[in-house]
């Protein structure tokens, strides 16, 4: 119950944290969002490395170097999150809030979608109603406003894709990280001195503030995520995943009344239709935990019931 608790407030910590990450991008508005990417691919190898070797010591952390196939697949989903990183720091400092959160309400359902295509899993019936609901959603957004949603489509299939390349490797968040990021660490270095000296970077439009909170990237994006794997750990995943509706909520509602972006009916519409598809995603999820819950519940009243009726077992009870 501990551990559940715990994980729960991890959760629930995670996902306030994601939820509120515009409101920190928007103080870094004045930096061009491509040198807040170099800065971010250099300030989280750092401290995913220090945690690392905090938590693991070295030894660990060179133990994926050993297996080619596994660097690889790391180097690559730091290439495929980093194309993630770039096109939402650069959609809330343009002011596409709310576009951002329909990207990170469809992921889930885009992930569903390469699990079926790529391993291959079941596509069930409350799969496909769930995602007819999401594509009915994008649909009409594409026909009413004339345009189609490339920031939330691009969000939720950089995440989708980073999501199923992760199911290749099995090390924990914090080493993954730090492995995704290590590769291009060093080219983004290079050119965040190549920028900084010419005074075309951060240090030329940024104040003292704005600069301490640009080299906190590191920290905004490594203590969520290991919330959010300590919280895998320590929770159902019928539970966690409803926590994962707060995030894009809270970038919602930002968007909405914070930075005051326009929203309209035809969006609602988009953003109601996309919740029922969730919802229903997430109500599978609950009718298999609970099923499975109870069958196994049932297996053990059977077998006692045969072990209190089977006339061999009467000396247990003399």
């Amino acid at each position: 119950m501990k551990n559940y608790k715990r994980g729960l407030a991890a959760a629930f910590g995670c996902a306030i944290l994601w939820g509120l990450l515009p409101l920190y991008w928007k103080t870094l508005e004045a930096i061009d969002s491509r040198v807040i990417i170099f800065y971010r691919i250099v300030m989280v190898a750092l401290v995913c490395a220090l945690i690392s070797i905090k938590l693991r010591g070295f030894k660990q952390i060179k133990a994926p170097l050993k297996n080619i196939k596994s660097a690889a697949i790391m180097v690559l989903a730091g290439f495929i999150i980093t194309l993630n990183w770039s096109l939402y720091i650069w959609a809330v400092n343009a002011g596409f809030v709310i576009e951002t959160s329909v990207g990170y309400y469809i992921e889930p359902l885009i992930v569903c979608l390469f699990g079926i295509v790529i391993f291959h899993e079941k596509f069930t019936s409350y799969r496909k109603i769930a995602f007819s609901f999401a594509l009915i959603g994008v649909l009409i957004s594409v026909f009413s406003l004339n345009k189609i949603p490339f920031i939330a489509l691009g969000l939720a299939l950089t995440f989708a894709t980073y999501a199923a390349i992760k199911k290749k490797v099995t090390y924990d968040a914090i080493t993954g990280l730090f492995y995704e990021t290590v590769f291009l660490a060093f080219p983004a270095l290079a050119v965040i001195i190549y920028l900084e000296f010419n005074g075309i970077g951060a240090l030329a439009v940024a104040t003292p503030a704005q600069y301490i909170l640009l080299l906190s990237c590191g920290l905004a994006t490594a203590v969520p995520l290991g919330l959010f794997a300590y919280a895998a750990q320590n929770l159902p995943l019928i539970t966690l995943g409803v926590t994962e509706y707060l995030s894009p909520t809270i970038a919602l509602l930002l968007g909405i009344f914070v930075f005051k972006e326009p929203f309209n009916f035809i969006q609602f519409m988009t953003f109601v239709l996309i919740w029922i598809g969730r919802l229903i995603k997430e109500f599978a999820i609950f009718r298999t935990v609970f099923t499975d819950l109870f069958a196994r519940h049932e297996l053990r009243l059977i077998s006692h019931w045969h072990t209190v009726c089977d006339p061999r077992c009467d000396n247990l009870f003399i």
